[in-house]
């Protein structure tokens, strides 16, 4: 039975610069308030980000009620309602929100259009903690959907002024013809100015767009949880190759790999290169004795840190500053 001769790397794969920014400011937070630092859902969904946060001394929760007053609170980098906002506030917590910036450009946009009078339709899914977030942005006035079949059964209170807008990790291309079946119901609806869908979702689907048709089969390192990752697997599926996702090595079986030359590897945005790392040597083990990575976009970009987590370049110390959003600092 033939063996994996080739494993060929997606590019871009993994980290994105709003998990990597996510994941910092918990690191740093810990270093500088020193442990426990509560952190409201898993930080980005993957088991073994979480789990390293947890030994560095990280307590994630998904009630405000189970921190301790006066504790420093993180929010994840899928963004909260503004009900957990303001009881978060309420609670006096010192906090560091840690959404990433192009989930944030969506609630500024929700939060501006509502002021105008606008209703929204959401492409997201149900449940997922971005989805409940950006929903959660508004009390009223803004309609989930999953599919085309519920673009037929929404029913906005008027028509006059509707925008659009989608959870960030969606499938591209199937985002397009959602909002596509939006556009032929209700011609006049808002669009955003940029695709609300982030550039590293689409950079990693428009990768394995390119990987599949030269790879045996795709193996996507993710969480279960992560919606992008999910997405690659169900691209490269929908392409024609046969896919698998996995959280780890471990999750490898052998006979994925009978009969075939060539492997394709990629990671979801929230899947650290280590796993990466640790699949090509098991996939070697079975046989493959070259790695290649795919010609792709090398991602430059880098979000900023809250203010009062910062580090200053002379001193390697964090600044310290009084902000609205951090509340008091903190020595």
């Amino acid at each position: 039975m033939q063996k994996p001769q080739e494993i060929l790397l997606a590019e871009p794969r993994g980290f994105c610069a709003g998990v990597d920014r996510a994941i910092e400011i918990v690191e740093r937070a810990i270093q500088k308030f020193g442990a426990p630092i509560y952190v409201r859902h898993e930080i980005v969904h993957n088991t073994y980000v979480v789990n390293d946060l947890k030994a560095k001394g990280a307590i994630f929760i998904e009630e405000l009620s189970d921190v301790p007053p006066g504790a420093t609170l993180v929010f994840s980098a899928h963004g909260v309602s503004k009900a957990v906002q303001q009881e978060a506030v309420a609670r006096g917590f010192s906090i560091f929100d840690a959404t990433c910036p192009l989930v944030t450009k969506v609630h500024v946009e929700v939060a501006k259009l509502a002021k105008e009078g606008y209703e929204f339709i959401m492409i997201g899914h149900k449940g997922h903690p971005e989805v409940e977030g950006t929903m959660g942005q508004l009390d009223h006035g803004i309609h989930l959907v999953e599919d085309v079949a519920d673009v037929a059964r929404v029913q906005p209170a008027q028509t006059e002024k509707l925008a659009v807008v989608t959870q960030t990790t969606l499938s591209v291309d199937d985002a397009a013809e959602i909002s596509a079946a939006v556009r032929a119901r209700f011609p006049s609806v808002r669009e955003p100015k940029q695709q609300d869908i982030c550039y590293a979702t689409q950079n990693r689907q428009d990768a394995v767009k390119v990987l599949s048709p030269q790879v045996d089969v795709v193996i996507v390192v993710g969480s279960p949880t992560s919606s992008n990752s999910n997405r690659l697997r169900e691209l490269a599926a929908k392409l024609g190759t046969t896919a698998y996702m996995v959280d780890s090595a471990d999750e490898l079986r052998g006979e994925w790999f009978d009969g075939t030359a060539r492997v394709g590897l990629t990671a979801g945005a929230s899947a650290p290169e280590i796993l990466v790392q640790q699949v090509i040597d098991r996939i070697k083990a079975l046989g493959a004795v070259s790695v290649r990575t795919m010609a792709g976009i090398e991602e430059t970009i880098k979000f900023p840190l809250p203010k009062g987590l910062k580090i200053d370049a002379t001193t390697g110390l964090t600044i310290t500053e009084r902000t609205p959003e951090t509340g008091p600092a903190r020595h």
